[in-house]
């Protein structure tokens, strides 16, 4: 083999490795995002999720919207189980505040 050769399958080899990266480790190595802003982030898509859930059982109940039940029903279960994972969330980051607090040193 030439050294042109392996030169072109070193750079395969290295852009293969950059595509099968996930895309979790493509954006955290371009741009770390702070744990504060990503929970912000979640809270808010949560509460978006439920004021868009309120609004089409609203529409729904006035007649205004073509909406089916079972359509409004799983608008309703998806706020719902979005707003229980970030609940959960904050109770295992209170535990493990509680925990380390715990710690001695």
């Amino acid at each position: 083999m030439s050294s042109m050769e392996i030169n072109s399958v070193l750079a395969q080899m290295r852009a293969m490795s950059t595509q099968a990266k996930s895309p979790l480790e493509q954006t955290s190595a371009a741009k770390p995002t702070e744990f504060s802003a990503m929970l912000s982030q979640s809270i808010e898509a949560v509460n978006k999720t439920q004021q868009q859930a309120g609004a089409l059982s609203t529409a729904f109940v006035k007649g205004e919207t073509d909406a089916s039940l079972a359509e409004v029903m799983v608008s309703m279960q998806k706020a719902n189980l979005s707003f229980q994972t970030v609940l959960q969330t904050r109770n295992k980051l209170v535990e493990a505040y509680k925990d380390v607090m715990r710690m001695t040193m």
